[in-house]
């Protein structure tokens, strides 16, 4: 059940009660037609009616509530229910099970298109959306200048939306939503449509509307954008939400997961959810009607250890050895523990060991840092200049490699290298390397301005010229 209610003084924006919804699967067309026919013949003979469908749960149980003001982030992995859910809050999509009780006038922006009539012109979209909204056309005339200027559509304003790009769509769709004093703003990944420029200034809008206390509600799957514009967020998997609280740690649990299939992957969702049941009993213990914000604002209470077990290389290739091997890659944080979640600015020193299976001259080794693709960002070679040299490194030797580096990195997942250099009776040059030896993950850093995928520390500023 969905209502849209218009109340004053009450402090909840959104109630969601209990909600589920379930699809009806059929394996074959014909499967269709046999359940709207056989099943009724069969009661009709007193047989036991067979389904020739499977019940599908895109959302199983769902509860929550978001405050007026609140900024919430849900995020999860592909399949896992979180537009599913939108569409059930924004009175599009009617639940199974359960209710959704919505406090205020609520502006959506959902898939791409969405509520959009492709024959009709952009102008007439934007008239025909504030009717839905309820805006009366006369208080949308003096708005649509805003919009307009907002979308940046040029002439394309008034033909066909048919005619338009993704992004020119998308761009129309948003300075629709925003522009009529939404006390709900609800946004699903229809952002990752626009080119960057208009993502900033989407963003822009967004903090206007939380300044001026307007409650906020997006699916992302770009985790930085969470923990920088969200109060709360909500991690959701296989219909189910699982945990909910501050967006640093609940990002940081998703990272856990989201590569995850299998035993493996059943096993950390189990534990994240035993973490999601440990947070409720300790709020509930406290007897303190503000423990959500307590918990929002500490999300590192909980996960402190700054490693992810579930963060490995699985893009590691390994050369041959030429006369050398390498082992026990790892990265040790300033108070010696061995860590593959780093925080951004801080020193860590990356080590692995080397064993000399043949006499090497003229000793060197390196490292790099790759990106996902496969780009290769900084690193060293020789890495000799800080100790004396060596000469030779006869066999049997076990040479501990230590290179120190600041996480100027911008959050995301990152892979490391190792590389042993040096000549033996057969040559010169690599004596062993490994490529994405560890995976690593910057976390999310909060109100983090640098752009791009290194932090060069650059600062703007500005005068006024007469």
């Amino acid at each position: 059940m969905f209502s849209n209610k218009s109340g004053h003084g009450v402090d909840v924006a959104i109630r969601v009660r209990d909600v589920s919804k379930h699809y009806v699967m059929f394996e074959r067309p014909e499967d269709r037609f046999k359940q709207m026919v056989v099943p009724r013949l069969e009661r009709m003979i007193g047989r036991r009616p067979r389904r020739y469908f499977r019940d599908f749960a895109a959302l199983s149980g769902v509860s929550f509530e978001i405050r007026r003001g609140e900024t919430v982030g849900i995020i999860g992995r592909n399949g896992s229910g979180k537009s599913t859910l939108l569409q059930i809050i924004c009175g599009t999509l009617q639940p199974s099970a359960g209710s959704v009780e919505v406090e205020g006038r609520i502006a959506a922006l959902l898939e791409l298109g969405a509520g959009f009539n492709p024959e009709f012109t952009g102008r007439e979209n934007v008239f025909l959306n504030a009717s839905i909204l309820g805006i009366p056309r006369r208080e949308m005339e003096w708005r649509f200048d805003d919009i307009a200027r907002f979308a940046d559509v040029g002439p394309f304003i008034d033909q066909p939306v048919k005619t338009y790009s993704s992004g020119m769509y998308v761009r129309l769709a948003f300075a629709t939503a925003i522009n009529v004093d939404p006390d709900i703003l609800v946004v699903d990944e229809a952002l990752a449509v626009g080119d960057e420029a208009f993502q900033r200034k989407c963003f822009a809008r967004i903090e206007q509307i939380k300044d001026r206390g307007g409650t906020v509600l997006f699916v992302s799957h770009a985790a930085q954008t969470i923990v920088q514009l969200c109060t709360r967020a909500m991690l959701i998997d296989n219909g189910e939400l699982i945990l909910q609280g501050g967006p640093k740690r609940v990002v940081g649990q998703y990272h856990r997961l989201v590569n995850l299939n299998g035993e493996e992957g059943m096993s950390v969702r189990k534990q994240i959810v035993e973490m999601g049941e440990a947070t409720i009993e300790s709020r509930e213990g406290s007897h303190s009607s503000d423990a959500l914000g307590q918990e929002a604002s500490q999300p590192q209470r909980i996960d402190e250890s700054w490693h992810d077990p579930s963060l490995t290389s699985q893009s590691r290739v390994e050369y041959e050895s030429q006369g050398a091997e390498i082992s026990r890659l790892r990265i040790i944080a300033s108070d010696g523990r061995e860590v593959n979640v780093l925080e951004h600015g801080q020193k860590y020193t990356y080590q692995y060991d080397v064993l000399f299976v043949e006499d090497v001259y003229n000793f060197g080794f390196g490292m790099l840092i790759n990106t996902t693709s496969g780009l290769g960002i900084a690193g060293m070679g020789k890495g000799t200049s800080g100790s004396p040299a060596i000469k030779k490194v006869n066999r049997g030797s076990v040479v501990e490699v230590s290179i120190d580096f600041v996480a100027n990195l911008l959050p995301g997942i990152y892979f490391l290298n190792a590389g042993i250099t040096g000549d033996t009776s057969g040559g010169g040059g690599f004596v062993h390397r490994i490529i994405d030896g560890v995976a690593f993950r910057i976390a999310p850093v909060a109100d983090l301005e640098a752009t791009g995928l290194v932090d060069l520390g650059v600062a703007g500023r500005y005068r006024l010229i007469d």
